[in-house]
């Protein structure tokens, strides 16, 4: 697991919710606090869509919603004069693209073996962080994927020139 600081809030917040760097992602929940709180649970409500709405967002066997659908309501829960007291968003890698991370690795582990790969951002007293991990169906004392996940996750940050300090906490 990593833990980096994302020390510039301001360029962070403007990726996250004003671009599509991080669209995608899975959302799998949202905390944001303000004057009051909102929770944000991603998994998708089918009987809200229509069917051909459904299938154009090709949501079908999503366990979450991509977080581009997402986007533009946060963004309106976040805006404003003053930033949130706390946040807090849970991301995912998506089936497909979590098929083409485990092919690109050349890692032994298999869809059937990961529950998921994320991305958590929490906002708390002024300190933005974000941290990885990977949650799997199997026990295994093997940590290359998490290694090769924590390395994807930093290119990703450089590429999309997201400044951030590797953090010493182990959380």
């Amino acid at each position: 697991m990593l833990a980096i600081r994302l020390p510039e809030l301001g360029a962070f917040m403007h990726k996250l919710l004003c671009t599509e760097t991080f669209d995608h992602f899975l959302l799998k929940e949202a905390s944001i606090q303000s004057g009051i709180t909102w929770t944000l649970d991603g998994t998708p409500n089918k009987t809200f869509f229509p069917t051909d709405e459904w299938e154009a967002k090709e949501l079908e066997g999503l366990p979450f919603i991509p977080f581009s659908l997402i986007r533009p309501q946060c963004y309106d829960l976040i805006k404003g004069k003053s930033a949130p007291t706390q946040f807090r968003f849970v991301l995912l890698l998506s089936p497909s693209n979590l098929a083409r991370t485990l092919e690109r690795t050349h890692s032994s582990f298999t869809q059937d073996d990961i529950t998921a790969m994320f991305l958590n951002l929490r906002y708390a007293q002024g300190n933005l962080l974000l941290t990885t991990g990977i949650s799997y169906r199997i026990f295994s004392v093997d940590k290359s994927l998490d290694q090769e996940w924590d390395s994807l996750v930093l290119r990703f940050l450089k590429k999309h020139e997201i400044t951030f300090e590797e953090s010493s906490l182990l959380l």
